[in-house]
């Protein structure tokens, strides 16, 4: 199978492979769609069991980001990078400043920001040979670590699914929350501010027993939390986690949570739908940490300090978007993931017409 053939390639503008043999950086960097801008999306690092996965996955997360991209309603298109390594063991400054060469080469059409496997600190080294890496600290545009700004805004979903479905607040509501690294942690601690009970998991066993510490969480094993009695289901790890098989296992009535493709494919988002349970778009509501990467790019082009009420204003329009969603999906008798797809895909559409 070609490239071209992959179900996951769905008309890339652009995919490319890097490798620095020095450094031992390989890197793919797919770019989906630049019809609203150039494209943007984070970095992630991964211990891919082959190639052909880490494509896989560089592709879906691409597309999903020109989505995410065009429902946050900011000037930026779809793109992803990806390093096969294991972020544990394989980190060195030179492979970072490997992937800031990578970068640079795009001339501007990716931009990349921190993912999974990856810090700031990581990409400050990118950044010795880019001028396109964002969610950085220590100049006036900077926007910093943009998983908090996610977190902001899975938290603001959560809350209106629940009083959507459960007609309540978060106080007394069971939250199972699949990963607690960068975006889970910070989204432990403000459903646990609002009341809400924990039942949490990781594969860092360590990093789980941290939330759990402050949170009074509950711990259970990663298999485990597809059982976990709750009343909403915040996947917030790596993608597919909505799949045949753990979905006949899952008793919340609501899943809305951080991570990105978290339908393992189009049909579970129908099967979602059937069992009435309330699917909240992963790129609709974890679109917060791009909409701060956006606010950085806004600046570094406008020669201008970042600007937080900019920031603020797109997430809340971005739950407003997510809220329309949610009513299309009950007047239109139609998965929530439909919908949303139609959306993104109808902007992107047409900002390429109006670019010819």
């Amino acid at each position: 199978m070609t490239l071209f053939d992959s179900p996951a390639f769905e008309a890339h503008e652009e995919v490319h492979a890097f490798h620095d043999a020095k450094s031992g950086l390989k890197c793919l960097i797919a770019v989906h769609s630049t019809a609203l801008g150039p494209s943007a999306g984070g970095c992630r690092m991964w211990d891919y069991p082959t190639a052909e996965d880490a494509l896989t996955d560089a592709l879906r997360l691409s597309r999903a980001m020109s989505y995410k991209n065009a429902m946050a309603d900011i000037a930026l298109g779809g793109g992803k990078a990806v390093i096969l390594g294991d972020s544990r063991t394989a980190k060195t400054p030179a492979l970072f400043e490997a992937l800031g060469r990578a970068v640079e080469s795009l001339s501007g059409r990716y931009w990349a920001a921190e993912d999974v496997g990856i810090s700031p600190s990581d990409l400050a080294y990118a950044h010795k040979h880019s001028r396109y890496i964002a969610g950085l600290d220590g100049h006036p545009a900077a926007s910093g670590d943009p998983s908090p700004v996610t977190a902001d805004g899975v938290f603001r979903g959560i809350r209106l699914c629940v009083r959507r479905a459960l007609e309540r607040e978060l106080d007394g509501v069971t939250v199972a929350i699949q990963g607690v690294g960068h975006v889970g942690a910070y989204l432990a601690d403000r459903l646990h501010a609002a009341g809400a009970k924990l039942v949490i998991c990781d594969v860092n066993a360590e990093a789980a027993a941290e939330v759990a510490a402050r949170t009074g969480a509950k711990v259970v094993a990663p298999g485990a939390i597809f059982d976990a009695e709750a009343d909403v289901f915040a996947p917030c790890a790596l993608g597919g986690a909505i799949n045949a098989e753990t979905l006949p296992r899952l008793k919340p009535r609501i899943i809305a949570g951080g991570a990105n493709n978290q339908l393992a494919t189009p049909e579970i988002g129908r099967a979602v739908f059937d069992d009435g349970i309330l699917y909240a778009p992963d790129y609709v509501i974890n679109g917060g940490g791009i909409i701060n990467v956006a606010g950085e790019i806004r600046a570094l082009d406008r020669n201008e300090g970042f600007d937080p009420a900019w920031v603020e204003s797109k997430v809340a329009r971005m739950i407003e978007t997510l809220e329309e969603v949610l009513d299309r999906a009950i007047s239109e008798s139609r998965p929530t993931h439909e919908i949303a797809n139609r959306i993104a895909q109808g902007r992107i559409a047409a900002a390429e017409a109006a670019r010819g």
